[in-house]
């Protein structure tokens, strides 16, 4: 996904009349670590609360907050007592809460990796959107496979698959073409032939389907025992970032094309 290091010519597009990205200098220093203060924030945000959770609260409390924020299935089907009003939150507010140390470290690096240009892209207002859809959606996918089912899920694995895909519609460039020296945020958005026409994309993607396989068969995971990992919800995620991003896409400018 980085940028080619090959001096090719770029052939400006039309102007689209849209906002654009905003593109760094080429010259001067950049910082080891340049994420989006949002970014930061809602991984400082999820390690806190698991911190709480775990070493703060006592186990009824921790069952507690698990049990109102995290997504079942069976709230659509069943009240599970009077007055539950938690299927209006829990499709989103599951995204946060995460099962053990594994959990959220894998899903905090996930999402510094993939949700970093993708954020310098969309922006701040559109990235809280497609986190809020892009959960409902994944967890869509699951409770439409789980019906009625009393299955807790938790974790923020489903809305990291839907930036992996919005990721893979302007990070990778399709076969026989290069992109111009920009950031890799600033790519030109690619159709879906195009993400499918390259070969990174491809071997990219058949990795991490791979994998969702795996553990869909049964592959043994590190965390706590018994815990299972809801690849349905992976799925739904996967399929909304790639198909749904182009909505909450801001055009890049005229002079950052394939060339």
């Amino acid at each position: 996904m980085n940028d080619s290091n090959s001096e090719l010519p770029e052939h400006p597009a039309p102007d689209s009349g849209q906002p654009s990205p905003p593109v760094p200098p080429a010259s001067g220093r950049q910082p080891m670590f340049n994420l989006p203060t949002s970014l930061v924030t809602v991984v400082g945000f999820m390690a806190a609360l698991f911190v709480v959770q775990t070493y703060l609260l006592s186990g009824d409390w921790d069952d507690y907050i698990t049990f109102t924020f995290g997504f079942i299935p069976a709230r659509y089907v069943y009240p599970l007592f009077a007055g539950d009003y938690a299927w209006a939150w829990t499709p989103v507010t599951y995204s946060f809460l995460h099962g053990n140390p594994q959990h959220l470290i894998f899903n905090c690096v996930w999402l510094v990796c993939f949700g970093t240009p993708v954020v310098r892209r969309i922006g701040t207002v559109r990235s809280v959107a497609f986190w809020i859809l892009s959960a409902i959606a994944s967890v869509g996918v699951f409770a439409g496979l789980h019906w009625a089912d009393g299955i807790l899920v938790i974790g923020a694995s489903g809305v990291i698959s839907a930036f992996t895909g919005a990721a893979c519609r302007f990070a990778f460039p399709p076969r026989g073409l290069h992109f111009s020296r920009r950031p890799v945020y600033a790519y030109p958005l690619l159709s879906l032939s195009q993400v499918f026409s390259s070969r990174a994309a491809i071997t990219f993607l058949a990795s991490w389907l791979l994998g969702n396989v795996l553990v869909a068969a049964g592959l043994p995971i590190a965390g706590s025992p018994g815990a299972v990992v809801a690849w349905e919800a992976h799925i739904g995620g996967l399929l909304f970032g790639l198909l749904a991003f182009p909505l909450f896409d801001r055009r890049v400018s005229a002079d950052t094309t394939l060339a």
